[in-house]
């Protein structure tokens, strides 16, 4: 080999490798300021790009950014970046990124896939964007229905308590309205689904919730209860077609009487019922009806009584047929609730009579309270409180001891008075008790012997009866 070859190869490969070496350091130099090709920041695809290309691209598309927002119920409604005055904040992430990049090294890196972590940022008026969201369609509250918790209900066309589905409802948390869109502008998304996000205020209770299928039970075995209540001729039935809105249940899902509620019905029950603060109408023994204002006797319901007894029968579910739970009680249901056994006073003529089932058994002539002292016997309609065989009565001026004692109006009542000779006539106004009914010994024993307790005593006044004779009742 000639010496001028070897000169022109060695000339030749310098050529060649400085080329390459040209070559090698201009692309090197590029991928100072550009990213290698298959390379992504953050999902998005930036090989090739210049720094400054790429945010040129991504500030473009910050200023076109819409945020769609698709709500649970209704039409989607959209936010502009524009309108909140959104911009790029770079903070240095995208050169970080690109310097942490070894250009040097890009005949190996360029045939690589690459994934490089960056989070970009935006700034925005935060004050703009609440105001905005305030206003959105879904934001107005005439817009929104509340959620509704699964339950057990009584359906009419079954007859049956049956567990309810929940409503899901459309009402939103603010505060978490606000979260949501704010993490979604910032990360530049382009859709927003509210029922993912979780803005929307949720029922708590399910209708898989096992729970509810066990209180449904429960339920329809308090559904079988039947309370027929009888009064007299007339009667009234409870059942589940009254109390079927009475039962709810508590936050345990166990299903509670509602007492309240309970409490209205038996109030009105009494109202059908209670006569004792009524006035009566008395056909008198002088065939002149008299209405007697001051009532003590009649029907009264217990109603604490028979709250708790309406509970009980509905909870064991049960048909049962009995009167209401009375705290006092009379003769009738009927339009007299004293019935056709009762003692007749009448203060004017001073003359009383005893009835029992419609017959006259006595009528006798006696002594009232003295009108002259303020010791008047007082009209009104009273029940025997009790009768008692052997008494004393004591007062403050007094100490009498009675064979036959029948009070009717706390300390008034009916006595034998042995140390009278006289009864009737005007005795009373200047020479009276005080306050009780003396009667004549003969006539107080078979008055005790026809009476008991809660027997209806009428007392009452009748202006020129004292001149009347009595008619036989018919």
């Amino acid at each position: 080999m000639n010496t001028q070859k070897i000169k022109w190869r060695i000339i030749v490969t310098v050529l060649v490798f400085s080329l390459l070496a040209a070559v090698y350091i201009g692309i090197s130099y590029f991928y100072t300021t550009h990213f290698f090709p298959r390379t992504s920041v953050s999902g998005r695809d930036v090989g090739g790009y210049s720094l400054q290309q790429l945010k040129d691209e991504i500030t473009d598309e910050i200023h076109s950014y819409v945020l769609t927002i698709h709500p649970r119920k209704g039409q989607e409604e959209k936010l502009y970046g524009n309108d909140i005055g959104l911009e790029p904040l770079w903070e240095g992430q995208m050169d970080s990124l690109l310097n942490k990049q070894n250009a040097f090294s890009w005949p190996a890196e360029i045939f690589r896939k690459k994934e490089l972590k960056g989070n970009l940022l935006v700034s925005y008026d935060a004050d703009r964007l609440d105001f905005l969201v305030e206003g959105l369609l879904c934001m107005d509250e005439k817009n929104q229905t509340a959620p509704k918790d699964a339950d057990v209900v009584f359906q009419d066309k079954t007859g049956l308590f049956e567990v309810s589905p929940c409503v899901m409802g459309t009402k939103i948390d603010k505060e978490q309205m606000y979260v949501a869109v704010a993490l979604a502008i910032g990360g530049l998304q382009e859709s927003l689904s509210l029922e993912e996000s979780g803005v929307y205020v949720n029922p708590e209770v399910y209708e898989d919730d096992g729970r509810l299928k066990e209180a449904a039970e429960k339920m329809n075995d308090f559904a079988k209860a039947e309370i027929t209540f009888e009064m007299g001729k007339k009667t009234q039935v409870l059942d589940v077609n009254t109390f079927k809105d009475w039962i709810k249940l508590n936050k345990k899902l166990n299903p509670v009487i509602d007492k309240e509620k309970v409490a209205g019905y038996v109030s009105a029950l009494a109202d059908t019922c209670n006569t004792c603060y009524s006035k009566k109408k008395l056909k008198t023994s002088y065939g002149v009806t008299v209405e007697i204002e001051d009532s003590h006797y009649g029907w009264k319901v217990d109603c604490e009584k028979e709250k708790k007894q309406i509970v009980s029968e509905i909870r064991a579910g049960k048909a049962v047929t009995r009167e209401p739970e009375y705290l006092m009680t009379a003769n009738s249901h009927g339009k007299n609730d004293y019935g056709d056994s009762y003692v007749e006073i009448n203060l004017t003529a001073q003359h009383l009579f005893l009835y029992k089932k419609g017959k006259l058994i006595l009528d006798t002539d006696f002594v009232s309270g003295n009108l002259a002292k303020n010791h008047a016997t007082p009209t009104g309609a009273y029940g025997i409180t009790y009768t008692q065989k052997g008494a004393t009565l004591r007062g403050e001026d007094y100490e009498t001891p009675v064979d036959y004692w029948m009070p009717f109006a706390g300390n008034v009542g009916m006595h034998d008075a042995s140390w009278r000779s006289r009864f009737g006539g005007n005795i009373y106004k200047y020479a009276g008790s005080h306050g009780c009914v003396n009667l004549p010994s003969d006539a107080a024993k078979k008055i005790f012997a026809n009476v008991g307790k809660n027997y209806p005593v009428l007392v009452y006044e009748l202006a020129g009866s004292e001149k009347m004779k009595p008619k036989k009742k018919k």
